[in-house]
């Protein structure tokens, strides 16, 4: 019993590791120096994890916050060859979180910051 609840634990940590830590590493490289993350999670359905990842850094015009998720799409094309990247962090993330029966979005203000929100579907 213990080991099935070890296996169980561990497979949800890798679920779980590449959206947290890529919208990690985005809000860090993009949201400017001195920004604050903050990160919940939080339970409204026991068959999904919530996630919320919220900067108050420089935030994403509302003409670039619907294509985010696009592969290849940089909101700053200069900004982005500066921190390195390819353009494709969040399209990755959003394939990890649609093969989890999962859902991401995000909203923002132009000089208020960021805020991604994911759902992860637990495998019961």
């Amino acid at each position: 019993e213990s080991r099935m609840k070890r296996q169980l634990t561990q497979n949800v940590a890798h679920e779980l590791k590449t959206p947290v830590s890529s919208i990690q590493d985005n809000a860090i490289a993009y949201a400017g120096e001195g920004s604050q993350i903050i990160v919940n999670c939080y339970k409204e359905d026991p068959k999904f994890y919530y996630f919320s990842f919220a900067d108050n850094g420089v935030g994403i015009s509302e003409e670039h916050i619907n294509r985010i998720f696009e592969r290849f799409y940089r909101v700053d094309k200069g900004r982005s060859r500066k921190v390195g990247g390819t353009g494709l962090g969040l399209s990755i993330v959003k394939n990890g979180v649609n093969f989890h029966k999962g859902q991401i979005s995000a909203k923002s203000s132009p000089g208020k910051g960021v805020t991604f929100f994911f759902t992860l579907k637990k495998k019961l």
